[in-house]
């Protein structure tokens, strides 16, 4: 019997109504896996491939077939918007099935929540945090909620990989596999996967299961690309005319961006929220002299939710050419229909990010199409040799060449040794099951997989300095308790929040609220939110709210940066190739190839191709062996440990600038004597406050920190396997 005819007879019908053809073949092999193992099942294919579906069709079929005695699917999403979007979509395909579903996260109903917990059945769309509140508050209750759930379906499954919420969804998965004795199947979805091996075993983390990870046939995909380039000169003494200021180059970039987009509904994405709002006001202000009409919208996560929803909303209308500037925000798979083409403006953070940006367009048929734009500033003086390498636009072409040809992604790093999630996941199980002997506690925790890597020696070491802290405190049994300021932790609505969140104020315009803002802006003082200039009329300190009158005009707005970003090696060493060849890519402008060119003659004539030292200036070299960020401050604190001087110049550089008193000969031979050492990770002189950031780090011992910085994040090995 075909993949068709096993669904149940309302899937079938929805199919016929909805007029689809035919099965992807995603969905086919979804189907079989479902239908005929017992395996967990890792879904990986591009945007708009019908992964969702894919999922769902049969996993509804298994439970119209035979009901669960109890909720039947979870369904767990990063974002409350992406719960929203599929439950509109889920409700439509359930309609004639008599399978209930329920959104449960902070906005959701609460009647509904209650129903639920009543007489659990159907369908849970949830997110980490609520489900772990769930587990922790109502621990009783989830006992007969899931008593007979039978899949756990986990979208985003590459966003959770690279977070903190990755590893607390595993340990709140594996908790509620604890507690209720049942091993649910798990299926991941995820557009965007370097290494599916690296997913699987992620997926199958605590379930004892074989993932099953179908690969279907796509095809080739056309992709349309350019790259167009702007220039802002600093010295206006090199201007032939006085008429020309320095800013020309940005003026000239948002006129082109008005043109570009006028009429095309678009995505433009940023790299942060200041420049979403930035381009976005300044397109607006051009429109308003063209008379064009205002189509201009910002969605980031400091816009309110109501403000973004309008906006998906609105992307979704056909008729509709909105133009809305983002962040990441947009880059997951939340419903905005067909799009006419992607903007990104400077470099993707990485290939991943770039897959997933290209993947927003290009759906329901359409080729998927993406501009991306670089506004430079020269510096006609530059007296540095590298100086004038712009390495952010040699980065674009890597990321599109390695995607496009090398059909490469960055493979995701593992976490073993998160001391501020096993404290958080500590702090919680005391809150859900109350005092518990010491290894009771160990028992419970330091056995989920997460958590393999770290010793009992070590988890007794922070359970002792969690007392002496007071975030824990013994009881005469000898047993442990949640202390007095452990208690003002668990107690704060922001415990179950893995993640570090800036404290916000509100931005309201009379009763409605436009978003947040992490900076009292004074009465009177003007600034940007939500694509437009505001000012604020008065301030509520005390309830943290700034109230505030929409102005013409154009402002800014800054908010604190807490974006962290690193090189891969092989990024880097696409970065090398591009640079040693001569290759003509298509997609770059005719002002993007003469400075590729120009680019090109600088990196050659520097030496830095051939030669790992190259001396700069007076007493300093630059020193590039073409490897990621991690082995590069790797070899950073190596040279500092034989006491040489060195530094990384910015995070995403790819040499480190190193002050030494003798000849490029001997540096290079120090290094090729480093590389060839038995070297000690933890001999090397790193700051004493040295850390992976992460929220609760505050409550970590310090030597903890340093040793999850050393085994999670520098990479000795990888350095010696690049560079002999």
């Amino acid at each position: 019997m075909d993949a068709f005819n096993r669904l149940a007879p309302f899937i079938q019908d929805f199919i016929y109504q909805n007029k689809w053809e035919e099965l992807r073949g995603i969905q086919v092999a979804a189907c079989e896996v479902i239908f005929d193992t017992d395996d967990n099942l890792l879904l990986s294919s591009g945007t708009a491939s019908g992964k969702t579906e894919a999922a769902f069709l049969p996993v509804l079929t298994e439970l119209y077939e035979n009901p669960s005695k109890s909720v039947g699917v979870i369904y767990i999403s990063p974002l409350k918007a992406l719960i929203n979007d599929q439950f509109k979509r889920l409700e439509q395909l359930l309609l004639d099935s008599h399978i209930p579903v329920c959104k449960w996260h902070g906005d959701a109903s609460q009647a509904k929540k209650n129903a639920l917990i009543k007489n659990p059945e159907g369908i849970l769309q949830i997110t980490p945090e609520s489900l772990e509140s769930l587990i922790t508050n109502k621990r009783g209750a989830c006992l007969q909620m899931f008593s007979d759930l039978r899949f756990i379906i986990i979208d985003e499954v590459h966003h959770f990989m690279r977070d903190a919420r990755g590893i607390q969804l595993l340990c709140v998965l594996e908790r509620l596999q604890k507690l209720t004795g049942i091993i649910p199947r798990r299926i991941g979805l995820s557009a965007t996967l370097g290494d599916v091996s690296l997913a699987q075993t992620w997926l199958n983390t605590g379930t004892g299961r074989h993932c099953a990870a179908p690969i279907t046939d796509e095809g080739k995909k056309r992709i349309r690309l350019h790259i167009e380039r702007f220039v802002n000169f600093t010295d206006k003494r090199d201007f032939d005319s006085q008429s020309v200021d320095g800013d020309i180059g940005n003026r000239e970039h948002y006129e082109y961006l008005f043109k570009m987009t006028l009429d095309k509904k678009t995505i433009i994405f940023t790299n942060s929220r200041e420049e979403t709002e930035f381009a976005l006001a300044n397109l607006r202000e051009i429109a308003l002299r063209n008379k064009a009409p205002d189509v201009y919208r910002v969605h980031h996560g400091n816009v309110s939710a109501l403000l973004r929803e309008t906006t998906e909303d609105e992307m979704k209308s056909e008729d509709e050419k909105i133009v809305t500037g983002a962040t990441v925000t947009l880059e997951l798979g939340i419903d905005i229909g067909s799009l006419d083409q992607a903007v990104q403006i400077g470099a993707p953070i990485n290939v991943s990010s770039f897959a997933q940006r290209l993947g927003r367009c290009g759906r329901r048929g359409q080729v998927p199409q993406i501009l991306f734009t670089f506004v430079e500033t020269i510096q006609i003086n530059a007296d540095q040799t590298l100086g004038p390498i712009n390495w952010e636009f040699l980065r674009t072409i890597a990321i599109i060449e390695l995607y496009t040809k090398d059909h490469w992604l960055e493979p995701i790093s593992p976490h073993n040794h998160a001391y501020n999630l096993l404290y958080h996941q500590t702090m919680s199980h005391l809150k859900s099951c109350g005092e518990l002997s010491p290894a009771a506690l160990a028992s419970a925790v330091l056995t989920l997989e997460c958590f393999c890597h770290i010793s009992q020696e070590n988890y007794r070491e922070l359970l002792t300095h969690l007392i002496e802290i007071d975030q824990l405190e013994r009881t005469e049994r000898g047993g442990l308790l949640i202390g007095r300021e452990g208690e003002k932790v668990v107690n704060s609505h922001k415990f179950l929040t893995v993640f570090i969140a800036p404290e916000y104020l509100l931005v309201k315009d009379e009763n409605r609220t436009i978003g947040t803002v992490d900076k009292i802006y004074p009465v009177g003082i003007r600034f940007a939110l939500a694509g437009l200039t505001w000012e604020t009329v008065s301030v509520n300190e005390k309830s943290k709210v700034l109230f505030v009158k929409k102005v013409p005009g154009i402002s800014l707005v800054d908010w604190d940066v807490d974006f962290e970003m690193e090189l891969h090696t092989v990024l880097v060493r696409k970065i090398r190739s591009i640079l040693m060849t001569e290759d003509i890519h298509p997609y770059l402008s005719e002002r993007c190839r003469e400075r590729l060119t120009e680019i090109r003659y600088i990196a050659g004539n520097s030496g830095i191709l051939e030669n790992l030292v190259t001396h700069i200036a007076d007493k300093k070299f630059a020193v590039v062996p073409w490897v990621g960020t991690r082995q590069l401050l790797t070899l950073h604190y190596a040279l500092l440990h034989r006491k040489i001087k060195s530094k990384l110049p910015w995070i995403t550089c790819v040499y480190l600038e190193v002050f030494f008193d003798g000849t490029e000969a001997e540096l290079e031979s120090i290094i090729r004597d480093i590389l060839r050492s038995d070297l000690n990770l933890y001999d090397l002189p790193l700051p004493d406050k040295v850390q992976v950031r992460g929220k609760y780090n505050e409550f970590i011992p310090l030597h903890l920190l340093r040793k999850q910085f050393i085994e999670d994040y520098l990479d000795f090995e990888g350095l010696r396997d690049a560079m002999l």
